[in-house]
This record gives structure tokens, C-alpha cells and sequence, in this order.
């Protein structure tokens, strides 16, 4: 059966973490506010390799856009997450999306560009098939790669971000927990 946006959801929102925190998080009133990364496609995953759908997720995304770039803003609403979900034993990590570049080359190295929405920086994730936010308002999936590689785990460079070592080291990661999957190695020319 073909992943749809509708069996993706579904699966989704089956891991009681994604559940929990998709119930608690509008609270926080947080605009463009995306559930994303490795809580959904993880969770997919862990459902086609029939484990249980929390197995070895490490962090639970949460991506959202706020003009104001003070790093005072975004820890206070970090801050506010951290109170809104102590009872979850699990490391979610919000990221204001409008801050992204200010602090990326420090830590992960090369140029960054100034994002102008959520779905700006899930477009610019390492790994095409893993480029996948769900809403938290709407419940709409925005996954502009589709689904189909993460359906048939395929590991590709997005040539939105080609950072080569990155790439590599994310998409080993990766196979690591979930042998299954396939890495496709990217052209050597950068696009």
C-alpha cells in the first residue's frame, strides 16, 4: 500500500508522543508552528520495520517563525515548552526558523540564508525525503519532496543544503537504527 498524506498522519499521530504533544502545543501560540523531522518520518519508519513507534526517535522537532530574533524571545518560549510538557520524558526542541541563520555556520559550518518562513527551513534539510513538517493548526502535511522516499527509505542529498559530510554523517545515522534503508550518493558536482 502506497504511503498518502492520509496513512502518513495517521501513523504519525499513532506515536503517543506526536499525539501528546500535537494536543498541548498550539497553547503556546506559536505562528507557522510544524511538528517535523524524525517524530514523523522516525515514526513511519519504526511502523514499516514493526517497532514500536517512539523506538530510537532522539528529539522531537518543532519549528516555528517569530520576527522577533532576540535570543531572549526564543528561550522564553523554549522555557514556556519545557513547563508545557515536563510530564513527556522526551527532548523536544523548538527552533524559531527566523533565527536559523544566526547561529548555523557556528555550529554546523558554511554560509546559511536568512529563512522567511517555517517551511523555509524544513526545505532545507539535509536529506530530501526527510523534508516533512505536519501543522499544528490545519493538520495539512507539507512535504515538498513527497513521500515517496520516505516510504521506500531512500537517503538522497537535498540540493537545497549539499553539504556532503553532513549528508553522510545524518544518512549514516540513519541506516544505523534502520538498516533497511538505502543511501543513493550524490553527484559530485554540487547543484
Amino acid at each position: 500500500m502506497a504511503l498518502t498524506i492520509e496513512n502518513f498522519i495517521k501513523i504519525s499521530m499513532e506515536n503517543p508522543i506526536n499525539a501528546e504533544i500535537i494536543s498541548k502545543l498550539h497553547t503556546l501560540g506559536l505562528d507557522q508552528c510544524m511538528l517535523t523531522a524524525g517524530s514523523l518520518f522516525q515514526t513511519v519508519w519504526n511502523h514499516q520495520s514493526k517497532l514500536p513507534l517512539t523506538w530510537a526517535i532522539k528529539d522531537y522537532d518543532v519549528f516555528y517563525f517569530d520576527e522577533d530574533l532576540s535570543f531572549e524571545a526564543e528561550n522564553k518560549i523554549i522555557n514556556s515548552a519545557h513547563r508545557l510538557f515536563k510530564d513527556i520524558n522526551v527532548n523536544i526542541e523548538l527552533k524559531n526558523q527566523a533565527r536559523v541563520h544566526l547561529w548555523y555556520s557556528k555550529r554546523f559550518g558554511g554560509q546559511y540564508p536568512k529563512l522567511e518562513s517555517t517551511k523555509d527551513g524544513i526545505d532545507r534539510y539535509l536529506i530530501s525525503g526527510t523534508c516533512i513538517g505536519l501543522d499544528i493548526e490545519t493538520y495539512h502535511i507539507y512535504a515538498p519532496n513527497g513521500l515517496l522516499d520516505t516510504e521506500q527509505g531512500v537517503l538522497r542529498i537535498n540540493p537545497k543544503n549539499y553539504k556532503l559530510d553532513l549528508f553522510y554523517q545524518k544518512a549514516k545515522s540513519y541506516q544505523e537504527r534502520w538498516p533497511w534503508l538505502t543511501i543513493i550518493e550524490p553527484d559530485s558536482l554540487s547543484t
